[in-house]
């Protein structure tokens, strides 16, 4: 019986060392996911109206070699950019955002993995680690994978700007990005988007909003520089929302863990309490046992 308590007392002690570990993850990912949260809050209205100008300029505008990113061609090389975290201790949050991938490469891409054309651009070590035994005829590109330890437009700008110039240089035929779509703490979708060549209006978005914009100084050196910045503003959006929800699923996930480990606490200490009382009744059996022998 005493060694049942001891074991009993060394796993209550076990589970309150767990505890402790989830409470402090929780409490840094609820900072973390505070200053994540406003963040894409705050971008995604603008992003969003400037998406919606510029798909309505690409399918208004007469053509050239200033909409080269509105170009569609026969889709034979396709780059795949998957955004995940680099750690672990998030839910389903990475599962979720690989499983979109899977998805888009054996549905969409499959023709183009057959045929060994498809390039993935891991942004966090998650995606990589999911995708690269799954595909091995991909070509996967890494040099961005801790693009998360600074989102500053720059930073995010410099990849998305390397991306636009190989789809530009006619590299890629078709870029899409998997990440995960911020809705709140407890909610985050996963999905796969079109990032080039730029999407096309649905038929009834498009009759019910024309573009109708006058171009200063003229439309072609506008849109040289108009059409880059909102591209790169919504690659920046596809990470902010993946930040979000990173830090969002994790503070859920590790309340989730704190709250069970609490449960388990309970069961564990009327376990204990009744493995106690066992022993200490087997004990005083024993005394009144001795004593009667002793009178008898």
């Amino acid at each position: 019986m005493g060694a049942n308590l001891k074991e009993v007392r060394d796993r209550i002690k076990s589970v309150i060392s767990t505890q402790q570990i989830t409470k402090a993850m929780k409490m840094v990912s609820a900072a973390k996911f505070r200053k994540a949260q406003q963040a894409i809050t705050q971008i995604r209205p603008y992003a969003d109206r400037l998406n919606r100008m510029m798909k309505n300029i690409a399918a208004n505008t007469d053509g050239g070699s200033t909409l080269v990113y509105n170009q569609e061609r026969d889709v034979k090389k396709v780059m795949l950019v998957v955004v995940t975290s680099s750690r672990g201790l998030c839910g389903a949050f990475n599962t979720n955002v690989v499983k979109a991938a899977v998805a888009s490469i054996e549905g969409k891409y499959s023709q183009v993995y057959k045929d060994g054309n498809l390039s993935i651009l891991c942004i966090g070590k998650k995606g990589f680690d999911g995708l690269k035994r799954r595909y091995p005829k991909a070509h996967f590109n890494t040099e961005s994978v801790d693009l998360f330890m600074n989102l500053a437009f720059e930073n995010v700008a410099s990849v998305s700007g390397k991306i636009m110039g190989l789809f530009a240089g006619k590299e890629y035929d078709e870029v899409a990005v998997a990440y995960s779509r911020f809705k709140n703490a407890a909610m985050q979708f996963a999905e796969v988007e079109q990032f080039l060549p730029i999407p096309k209006q649905d038929e009834t978005t498009q009759k019910k909003v024309k573009a109708d914009y006058i171009f200063e100084p003229d439309q072609d050196t506008l849109l040289e520089t108009l059409i880059p910045n909102i591209l790169q503003l919504q690659f920046h959006k596809y990470l902010l929302d993946t930040h979000a929800s990173e830090h969002g699923a994790r503070m859920t996930s590790m309340d989730k863990a704190t709250e069970n480990a609490e449960e388990l606490l309970k069961a564990l200490k009327i376990n204990y309490n009744k493995a106690r009382q066992e022993s200490i009744t087997k004990e005083l059996l024993e005394i009144v046992a001795g004593a009667a022998a002793l009178e008898g």
